[in-house]
């Protein structure tokens, strides 16, 4: 963003080898507790951008994991409901992930173990950005605007602006503040948005509505 303009952005996530596998629970719990944060980032939103199958109960890399590779089903739905977006940073996600995995280990008197052809393999990723030569001027034309943003625009100001700026607040937020209390309220409902466990698409258009019924009401508009 530049002064009092929003300057949309795009982006695609480039997955990066680590080199890193692991075969069993014991061993991906060792490797988690090292491993570059990027690749926790990854394995939790990469999935967003990066086209890949999911299955909607498993809504990240390790859950899928646990259930398909380890047959382990009471671990895959523990770690299914860890959701990245209500932690400050990946730091805390880790531990979450080190805590639930602990917790199973204790549980388990023989850890279970994939197969060869079913490793878990590490990977980060390097965001790429691109700029669309696109600028909104006032919170009112979020309406429309919203509608014209790609998959990656809303992973990058509504998603990865939560790790960007450290603060855990989205682009949208951070912008509206810039115009003092006119739109705390709006702040408020975009804030109740979770992103985690919904697609690209699905977000977009939840913004949509909410811009619409927000600024079509009225209570965007100067009085």
């Amino acid at each position: 963003m530049d002064g009092d303009l929003f300057v949309i952005k795009d982006c695609t996530l480039l997955p990066i080898a680590t080199g890193i596998s692991v075969q069993t629970l014991s061993g991906l719990r060792k490797e988690l507790a090292d491993i570059d944060a990027d690749s926790i980032y990854y394995h939790f939103w990469g999935y967003l951008l990066s086209p890949r199958f999911v299955e909607p109960e498993f809504m990240n890399d390790f859950a899928y994991w646990a259930f398909h590779a380890l047959h382990d089903k009471v671990l895959a739905e523990r770690l299914s409901v860890i959701d990245p977006a209500r932690f400050a940073d990946m730091e805390g996600v880790r531990q979450k992930l080190l805590d639930v995995i602990d917790e199973r280990l204790d549980e388990l008197d023989v850890p279970p173990v994939a197969s060869s052809e079913n490793k878990f393999y590490f990977v980060k990723s390097q965001m790429v950005v691109f700029d669309t030569h696109r600028v909104i001027h006032k919170p009112e034309q979020l309406k429309d605007e919203i509608n014209r943003f790609s998959n990656g625009s809303i992973f990058y100001h509504f998603v990865d602006a939560r790790r960007r700026q450290g603060r855990g607040v989205d682009d949208f937020r951070t912008w509206l503040l810039k115009w003092g209390t006119k739109y705390r309220d709006l702040c408020t409902m975009i804030e109740r948005i979770d992103p985690h466990f919904m697609t690209l698409p699905e977000l977009r258009e939840r913004l949509s509505k909410l811009f619409n019924e927000y600024f079509s009401g009225g209570e965007g508009k100067d009085g």
